[in-house]
C-alpha cells in the first residue's frame, strides 16, 4: 500500500477492530491507514464479507429469515437490509448480462404465491392495493440452457403480462424462435404484440378429472389427456411442451422459502419477495450447478465462462 502523502511503500502496523481490518504505517510521515475493502453490493455494509456470504447461502438454500439469523448471529431486520441489497444487486445484474441472448426455445409460466394475506381474505380498502393478496411470479426458460431469460412478478393480468413479454424481448436476441405457454388468455395479444416478429407461439392445456372427495385443495385429479394448439406463427407441436419451466416451478418452491406451500415464512411486504426472487434468479443462473448440464445455466447459455461463487455475486 502506498502513503496518500509520501508516495511511498507502506508498511504493516497490525489488525484493528472486530473485523481485522490491516493498518499500514508510513516510515516518513508517521500517518497510518487501513486497507481498502471493497464493500458488498457497492454500499455502506458494517458486516464482515464472510457474513454477509453466510446470510445470502442461507437465504438461497430455502432457509427463512429468522432461521437466517439465527445461524449467522444477526438480527431479522440485518437479514432482511442485506436481502434488500442483495435483490437489487440481483436484479440490476440480470438486466445487464442477460440481453440479446440467443434461444431457440422459450417455456413460460406463471407460479402463484401471495403477500401477507390470500385474496380472499383482503378487506374492501386492501382490494386495489396491488402489493397485498395473490401474486405471480412469470418465469421465462430457456428450454436447452435452462436459463431464466425474464421473470416479473405481479399479479395476473393483462398489463402484467405485456410487461413480462417486454422484458422477454429486451433479453432475447433477434431471430424466429419457439414460445409455449399454458391457456392463460392475455398470452396471446401479449405475444402477438411484443414478440410478433420473432416468436412461433404455441399453447399446452392439460385436462384433468375432477379430484377425490376430500383432496380437492391440494391434489389435482388424475391426467387425462395434453391438448396443443397453434397460436400464431409455424410452431413445432411436436416439441411443445411447458415440463421444463413447470419443474423450474417446482425448484423455485423448494430453495425459495417464501414460496414454500403451507409455512409461515410467506412474505408480508412486496419490496421484500420481489427482492428474494432476484436473488433467488441470479443465484440459479450464475451460481447453482443444474444437475442435467453439469455447468451453470448462465455457462450452458454463453453468458459466464465459469460457476460464480456469492463472493462474486455481491461484488458483480
Amino acid at each position: 500500500m502506498t502513503c496518500h502523502n509520501c508516495r511511498i511503500e507502506m508498511v504493516k502496523a497490525g489488525l484493528y477492530g472486530r473485523n481485522k481490518v490491516q493498518r499500514y504505517k508510513c516510515k516518513q510521515c508517521g500517518k497510518r491507514f487501513s486497507e481498502p475493502r471493497q464493500k458488498p453490493f457497492g454500499e455502506d455494509v458494517r458486516l464482515p464479507k464472510e457474513t454477509v456470504a453466510l446470510i445470502l447461502n442461507c437465504l438461497v438454500e430455502g432457509n427463512s429469515v429468522r432461521s437466517t439469523g439465527r445461524l449467522c448471529g444477526v438480527e431479522k431486520r440485518t437479514v432482511l437490509n442485506i436481502l434488500k441489497l442483495a435483490g437489487e444487486a440481483s436484479e440490476r445484474l440480470l438486466a445487464e448480462k442477460i440481453q440479446g441472448v440467443q434461444v431457440q426455445d422459450l417455456q413460460l409460466d406463471e407460479c402463484w404465491t401471495y403477500v401477507r394475506k390470500k385474496q380472499g381474505h383482503l378487506k374492501l380498502d386492501e382490494i386495489r392495493d396491488e402489493t397485498i393478496g395473490d401474486q405471480y411470479v412469470f418465469i421465462g426458460l430457456e428450454r436447452s440452457s435452462k436459463l431464466v431469460v425474464g421473470w416479473h412478478l405481479g399479479k395476473r393480468d393483462r398489463i402484467n403480462t405485456e410487461d413480462f413479454i417486454a422484458k422477454i424481448r429486451e433479453a432475447t436476441a433477434p431471430g424466429q424462435f419457439e414460445v409455449c405457454t399454458d391457456a392463460f388468455a392475455p398470452y396471446a395479444n401479449a405475444i402477438d404484440g411484443g414478440l410478433g416478429d420473432r416468436a412461433n407461439h404455441s399453447q399446452i392445456v392439460k385436462v384433468y378429472s375432477k379430484p377425490e372427495e376430500g383432496r380437492e385443495r391440494y391434489s389435482p385429479g388424475h391426467f387425462i389427456a395434453l391438448e396443443k394448439a397453434a397460436i400464431s406463427g409455424t410452431p413445432d407441436l411436436d416439441r411443445a411442451s411447458a415440463s421444463h419451466v413447470e419443474r423450474k416451478n417446482g425448484t423455485l418452491r423448494q430453495w425459495c422459502k417464501r414460496l414454500t406451500r403451507l409455512t409461515y415464512a410467506f412474505s408480508k411486504k412486496w419490496d421484500n419477495l420481489k427482492a428474494a426472487l432476484a436473488l433467488h434468479f441470479a443465484h440459479y443462473n450464475f451460481c447453482r450447478v443444474h444437475g442435467s448440464l453439469r455447468i451453470t445455466p448462465a455457462m450452458a447459455a454463453g453468458v459466464a465462462d465459469h460457476v460464480w461463487t456469492i463472493g462474486e455475486l455481491m461484488n458483480a
